[in-house]
């Protein structure tokens, strides 16, 4: 049976570098500060919210929520981003997405601060990302995959990835960092032909189509690294991922549970931009 890649270990190792960051930041009279901006009474919006809250407490990393009626205008939720981006005391921005439809993302993404974008919203991170170029911030999600793979210590260059799904959350963005690590990437969406035979051919394979178990045993190479991205419910309720976690961990080396994988340590990660969002806007870096 392969190991069992529990993200609470990668999440402690992010947390304790994080800690000492914000220690010597806090000798200056500095503290890094988290502000969420959340539209309407989502149940799941508000269950990340508290787990956020929770995570940021045990960092002593401030977090300031922004709830906003489901109405809200676009000239209100624009001032009140507005007000973010000029606040000398805050330094990661957060907008719990989707957004109401009447909202125009395509306006928003193009307002938000860039140097506060921490979960790459504005399309000059996006092409940071894809770029390689360290002063952006790739989304929180993708990038809890890759610390993964560091905690591994699994060196990706010339290794074969399979990606299931291509989705600027996950997809997308998952495929550059893992490209500018030089792995070999494959992208496999819901119209890719034989997909079974990429991804048997594959020594990681990273789930995010959002399926609930897709990804069968004989899907996967004997050996192979599985990250499981995916959060669905099936038919009984029950939460599990985009792979078929109890019959593939008999032939993945390692793999990530659902839960208990990337989403913990997707958290950090917010931590961890919002810190480092904080040292560059302060020169200390």
């Amino acid at each position: 049976m392969g190991e069992i890649i529990k993200g609470k270990d990668v999440s402690e190792k992010i947390s304790n570098d994080i800690i000492k960051e914000i220690e010597i930041l806090s000798a200056k009279n500095i503290i890094p500060k988290l502000q969420i901006i959340r539209v309407g009474e989502n149940k799941d919006d508000i269950s990340y919210e508290k787990s956020i809250i929770k995570k940021m407490q045990t960092l002593n990393l401030p977090v300031d929520i922004k709830v906003l009626e489901e109405s809200v205008s676009q000239e209100i939720f624009l001032e009140t981003l507005k007000e973010a981006n000029d606040s000398e005391s805050i330094h990661g921005i957060l907008i719990f997405r989707p957004l109401p439809k009447h909202l125009d993302e395509n306006i928003i993404k193009n307002v938000i601060s860039p140097e506060k974008d921490i979960d790459c919203l504005n399309p000059l991170n996006v092409g940071k990302t894809v770029e390689g170029d360290k002063t952006g911030f790739a989304p929180c999600t993708p990038s809890a995959v890759m610390e993964i793979l560091s905690y591994l210590d699994i060196d990706l260059k010339g290794k074969k990835c399979a990606v299931i799904g291509s989705s600027m959350v996950v997809g997308k963005p998952v495929s550059s960092l893992l490209l500018n690590q030089k792995a070999t990437v494959t992208v496999c969406n819901s119209s890719t032909k034989n997909i079974q035979d990429i991804t048997r051919s594959s020594d990681i394979i990273i789930a995010c189509a959002g399926v609930p178990r897709l990804v069968k045993k004989d899907w996967v190479l004997r050996g192979a690294v599985v990250v499981d991205v995916g959060i669905n419910f099936d038919e009984n309720g029950v939460m599990c991922g985009d792979v078929d976690f109890e019959n593939v961990k008999e032939i993945a080396s390692m793999i990530t549970p659902v839960p208990g994988g990337v989403g913990g340590v997707t958290t950090s990660i917010l931590a961890k931009h919002t810190v480092r969002a904080c040292k560059q806007l302060t020169n200390n870096i």
